[in-house]
């Protein structure tokens, strides 16, 4: 028989049933649509994400008092306990490294500020930032207009400021902000330079940001509930991991750390981010295989069961077609195509629901959409398999019926 015909038979078959074919195509679709919609959400955001998280400069590591939302640590009892980083600390450790890295970044943050120019406001969550020289190499900041803060301004703590494009949009929209004075936080500060445009992280504007000598900061603001972040450069990859050795030793010595203390500040890199993110990435795909292979599982069981019923319903048409010569080849096959059909069909479906929900959901979170073509092959050589697999004993119980005994099935 023709494979034409095996298939034109076999799409009628199903067709006979549709609200049968139709309930057993949703088991596969919602397995299939579990992982392909966890995983087009993963794989858009992982572009962004790992974006977002390369904050620090090439061959950058970083310390502070807290973890970051992804990378490990103590219990958070014993983190909320730790001692800030003071600024005393920071420069100490700053003369301890000088001999060892050319670049130490000190910054401490502000998340709550408001500028304020000629009656012009920005909304009251501008980022200030207390920092040094450093903050452009280790933030991957660049200056637009004017000039970067200078060594002389954190020693004499000027009152000077470094804004990004958020800030010159909303208070300056036509006309040069270079040498205004603008406020924050009850404070006045002149503008010396603009950060060229960064764009977004995460959803959030990186260009929602203002500069100043953290020695101003402290001066302005005061030290309590502050802790200052740490970022170090190391001249090359080849020698990395000895240069934060030697910054681990020296943030231990200003921290007045016993030889038996363990660390009680955190230090982490790019890599270090990028790994402890990969893991959360691979708990969720986890997660996403057993929660769709259970339910791929239960589909491939009603496959097999509608399938079995088909064989039961057509057994006298069966034992007709092999007594008119009817090969048991083409009746297996006739019966997996069916099999097969009603899996990927699902799939289909599946795949489609999912690529849909999950880059909505990405582009909610701020993530393009992708098109996940290695895991939409996998779907489909899965939902293929799933057909093969559960369809294949209904398709041989077809093929091996006695045409005599078939004919005579009531």
């Amino acid at each position: 028989m023709p494979i034409s015909e095996i298939l034109r038979i076999a799409f009628s078959s199903i067709g006979v049933n549709k609200l049968r074919s139709g309930l057993t195509m949703l088991g596969i679709t919602i397995g299939v649509f579990s992982v392909i919609g966890v995983m087009t959400t993963v794989t858009a955001l992982r572009s962004s994400i790992e974006t977002g998280l390369s904050f620090l400069g090439s061959n950058f590591f970083q310390f502070g008092k807290y973890p970051t939302g992804l990378s490990g640590g103590s219990n958070r009892r014993e983190i909320e306990m730790r001692r800030d980083i003071t600024l005393a600390q920071a420069m100490r450790y700053q003369q301890l490294m000088a001999d060892t890295a050319d670049v130490v970044c000190l910054k401490v943050f502000d998340y709550s500020a408001q500028a304020v120019y000629n009656g012009r406001k920005t909304t009251p969550d501008v980022t200030l930032v207390g920092s040094n020289e450093y903050f452009i190499n280790a933030n991957q900041y660049t200056i637009g207009l004017g000039r970067n803060l200078q060594p002389e301004d954190i020693e004499l703590g000027r009152p000077v400021v470094v804004i990004g494009q958020d800030l010159v949009t909303k208070l300056f929209p036509s006309e040069n902000p270079l040498g205004k004075t603008i406020k924050m936080k009850e404070r006045t500060y002149v503008v010396i330079g603009t950060f060229a445009e960064k764009g977004t992280s995460f959803g959030q504007s990186q260009d929602d940001i203002a500069i100043i000598p953290i020695t101003r900061f402290f001066s302005d603001f005061g030290a309590q509930n502050r802790t200052v972040n740490i970022a170090t450069e190391a001249p090359s990859h080849l020698v990395y991991n000895e240069i934060m050795d030697k910054g681990v030793t020296a943030m231990r010595v200003v921290r007045g750390l016993k030889p038996a203390d363990g660390n009680d500040f955190e230090v982490y890199s790019n890599e270090s981010l990028l790994t402890a993110f990969g893991k959360v990435a691979d708990v969720i795909t986890a997660g996403s295989f057993v929660i769709s292979g259970i339910a791929l599982l239960a589909a491939g069981v009603g496959i097999m069961n509608i399938m079995l019923v088909s064989v039961t319903e057509r057994t006298k048409e069966i034992g007709i077609r092999k007594s008119i010569g009817a090969r048991k080849k083409s009746i297996l096959t006739q019966f997996l195509i069916e099999a097969v059909t009603i899996s990927l069909t699902g799939g289909v479906f599946g795949i489609v629901l999912g690529i849909g929900v999950g880059d909505l959901v990405a582009l909610w979170m701020k993530a393009e959409a992708v098109f996940p073509w290695d895991w939409t092959l996998l779907g489909l050589l899965v939902c293929t398999g799933i057909g093969i697999g559960f369809g294949f004993y209904p398709a041989w119980k077809a093929a091996s019926l006695d045409p005599i005994e078939a004919l005579r099935y009531e």
